[in-house]
């Protein structure tokens, strides 16, 4: 069930209406205090057609996210009432155990198979061969997002960083809550947590910003990212040497405009389909391409991944507080696994280990530079900081999108030949990737100012604007639907 399908408008527009509906009910109350919480019919509404909005895409893994769910949230309970260190430390590790053996198996079990095959062809000298019975069905959608959440709160709950969740219904809900549930963001508990306790509100105002981020949304998907995926990012990555130079890195710096366009599109869909719903998630990008070194960069991209890398591995390794080779040492080792959670190739490893050697360079400059006032040294003026950290990253997206190393290299060569005929660049796809760009750079005032104004509008105008991003959407829209690139993560 796409998001940008007819199916998900059906779908959201009964769960709209039945949540909603269902606000008629008498609120109940907390065991303690007074303070009001949602009635329980309107949390197993939402829950089931959180159910259902997975089952769409596979019936065959909800047992495996209900029951991830209910192991995780009966462990941590015990955890909470646990006083002896080493027996929560023994609970601890069997939920990351539990946690980790469901991704890994299900997403990493035919990677694992083949590279012992590979390695035994090898040395044996023979030729490789997988049998398919040696192999697992497709991974579930969205298990990488959804394994993280619920690992990530029996951890906080270990940590003492939050209570123990008391309602079993509310915290399968946190888990499966379908805006978030496919392709993230990663929720954190403690930010959704208390919005599925408290009795939802949709003031005016909040519902023309859903609509907003919705129509935005849908706009980056569509006219970006899926304009520039059909006509010139697919097209280079299939076959590099059949283009130019020139056409080469117009490929390269399309997909790192479509990768962000599709991405943070899906987020700002995911994020105006919750507030909807009366929940507000985290925002998840803020203009990554302006950063002017790769850690800003990490501080601005899907914020609540980097994030999460941070608190729960990063600094658990030791982060910055050893010597400077255990911290680049942290640092890499974050961003390889990080490399390797978005999916099971070695290109994704190497991106990973690019932008793990990059972050090290960069916190050794800001070390040898020293820090005035919280801030680092600058060696470079901005513009110039801007343009090489947007290069580096196009870099590592390189081996990101292509699906082997031997492509990837074909597309580095090509760019080498600096041939400058371009015929396969016509104005419209230049056009494109242009604005993507220039709106990429326009001040986040602006973007703040546009949507102020529009929620700011009477509904018949707003209507009306809405009704021009269908029309838009209409035509832009290809015959043929272009996934979201991180549904498969």
């Amino acid at each position: 069930m796409n998001f940008i399908s007819i199916e998900y408008a059906v779908f959201f527009a009964v769960a709209f209406v039945g949540w909603w509906g269902l606000s008629t009910l008498k609120p109940s109350f907390a065991t303690s205090g007074g303070r009001l919480l949602a009635s329980w019919p309107r949390i197993v509404f939402l829950l089931a057609m959180s159910y259902g909005f997975y089952a769409a895409w596979d019936w065959r893994y909800l047992p495996l996210i209900f029951g991830s769910s209910t192991v995780d949230f009966f462990l941590a309970r015990i955890i909470a009432n646990e006083t002896s260190p080493s027996r929560r430390k023994a609970l601890l590790t069997i939920t990351v155990v539990l946690n980790l053996g469901f991704l890994g198996f299900f997403k990493y079990w035919n990677f694992g198979v083949e590279n012992v095959e590979l390695l035994r062809a090898w040395l044996t000298g023979t030729t490789p061969k997988t049998s398919d019975a040696m192999r697992v069905l497709l991974p579930p959608v969205g298990i990488s997002f959804f394994t993280f959440e619920s690992m990530s709160y029996v951890i906080d709950v270990y940590r003492g960083d939050l209570p123990a969740h008391r309602s079993y219904l509310r915290y399968l809900l946190f888990v499966s809550f379908f805006p978030h549930l496919v392709a993230g963001p990663i929720v954190r508990p403690r930010d959704l947590l208390p919005q599925l306790e408290a009795v939802p509100s949709l003031p005016s105002r909040v519902g023309a910003e859903a609509m907003f981020l919705i129509a935005t949304g849908l706009l980056k998907k569509v006219v970006f990212a899926d304009q520039l995926a059909i006509h010139l990012v697919d097209r280079v990555f299939e076959r590099p040497e059949n283009y130019s130079a020139v056409e080469v890195l117009a490929g390269v710096y399309g997909y790192a405009v479509q990768i962000y366009c599709d991405f943070s599109g899906y987020s700002d869909i995911a994020i105006g389909s919750a507030l909807l719903l009366g929940v507000r998630f985290p925002p998840n990008f803020d203009a990554p391409y302006t950063s002017s070194n790769l850690a800003e960069f990490w501080r601005r991209w899907h914020i609540s991944l980097s994030s999460w890398l941070r608190d729960y591995l990063y600094i658990p390794l030791g982060g910055n507080r050893g010597s400077n080779l255990a911290t680049y040492r942290n640092l890499m080792l974050t961003m390889l696994l990080g490399g390797l959670w978005h999916g099971a190739s070695w290109t994704f490893v190497f991106w990973g280990f690019l932008h793990g050697l990059g972050l090290a360079v960069t916190r050794a400059f800001e070390r040898a530079g020293g820090k005035s006032a919280g801030k680092s040294k600058r060696f470079l003026p901005k513009p110039i900081g801007v343009i090489l950290t947007f290069h580096y990253v196009c870099l590592a997206w390189i081996f990101f999108r292509a699906p082997t190393f031997d492509i990837g290299t074909r597309v580095l060569k090509q760019i080498s030949t600096g041939t400058t005929f371009h015929p396969n660049l016509p104005p419209i796809v230049a056009a494109l990737l242009a604005l993507g760009i220039a709106v990429h750079h326009t001040p986040r005032v602006i973007y703040d100012q546009l949507r102020a104004a529009f929620t700011a509008l009477p509904a018949p105008a707003q209507g009306a604007m809405l009704f021009l991003v269908a029309v838009v959407l209409h035509e832009a829209a290809s015959v043929k639907a272009v996934p979201f690139v991180y549904f498969q993560f």
